[in-house]
């Protein structure tokens, strides 16, 4: 954000750099530099909401990044155990008609149907369960490139992957898992290193995806995300095609392979032999 975006003078002074200074930022949110300082450093207990929203209105974030703000102010505890998806999503999930998987914390998927698993994930051989090993879905985007040329618009994955990490760390940054898979990105990625550095956060509960499927040829699917229960980290999505497209004939044969024996995803084999 420059200074002349937030209606500040720069008297045609060289800056460093071409964001705003510290000092101006806590002018535009009516507090003390030191006390702004303070509060970037994580010292400031006890933030009132007044405060940052006078942060979040001076830096002009949207919803999500408001959010995010407030987020990095008052971190959760950090959780211990496996998350587990309730009997009765898995029941619904396996008794929808569309690809459809829950996302938990780290983008690691919890739960998912078969349609969803031949489209995204390989299959899994046996019927609608969790493919053998646990897959993390941001380690798929960057690392595995088969699952990167499953999609046309992968640029546009690959970003929504990052802001969805960049949240989920703004919400537990004293997870060391998440931790170790950002470091692990970051030294094997160069996009995601790129991304990253970004710092860029979002929450697109809705989009398209361009898909590639090296079975049922190109398809053009809509996507819906939803909060599952009281969860805020468990997120259910679903996967439509329109009616009478290329992309809803294209899951339509996808289907009825799906109801034989399904081929392990490459990184499943390598796992279990």
């Amino acid at each position: 954000m420059r200074p002349e975006d937030a209606g500040l003078p720069t008297y045609g002074e060289r800056r460093r750099v071409a964001g705003l200074r510290r000092e101006e930022v806590a002018l535009l949110a009516g507090v003390s530099v030191p006390y702004y300082v303070r509060l970037e450093q994580g010292r400031a207990a006890n933030v009132s909401d007044e405060i940052l929203d006078a942060i979040a209105r001076a830096l002009g974030l949207d919803e999500t990044e408001h959010t995010h703000l407030r987020n990095l102010a008052r971190p959760r505890p950090v959780t211990r155990g496996t998350p587990r998806v309730r009997p009765t999503i898995q029941r619904m999930l396996d008794t929808a008609g569309t690809p459809a998987f829950v996302l938990g914390r780290r983008c690691e998927l919890l739960a998912t149907n078969r349609l969803a698993a031949v489209l995204f994930f390989g299959g899994t051989g046996t019927g609608p369960a969790l493919p053998a090993a646990p897959l993390n879905c941001a380690r798929l985007v960057f690392l595995d490139p088969s699952f990167r040329a499953l999609y046309r618009n992968w640029a546009d994955k690959a970003r929504e992957t990052v802001a969805f990490l960049r949240l989920d760390a703004g919400r537990h940054p004293g997870d060391r898992r998440l931790a170790t898979l950002i470091g692990e990105l970051s030294m094997r990625s160069p996009d995601f290193r790129r991304m990253w550095a970004g710092h860029d956060v979002s929450e697109r509960s809705t989009g398209k995806v361009h898909l590639d499927h090296p079975l049922a040829g190109e398809m053009l699917l809509d996507y819906e995300s939803l909060r599952v229960g009281d969860d805020p980290d468990q997120v259910l999505v679903t996967y439509l095609a329109e009616p009478g497209s290329a992309g809803e004939q294209a899951l339509a044969f996808l289907a009825s392979w799906a109801a034989g024996p399904v081929p392990l995803h490459e990184e499943q084999r390598s796992r279990e032999s």
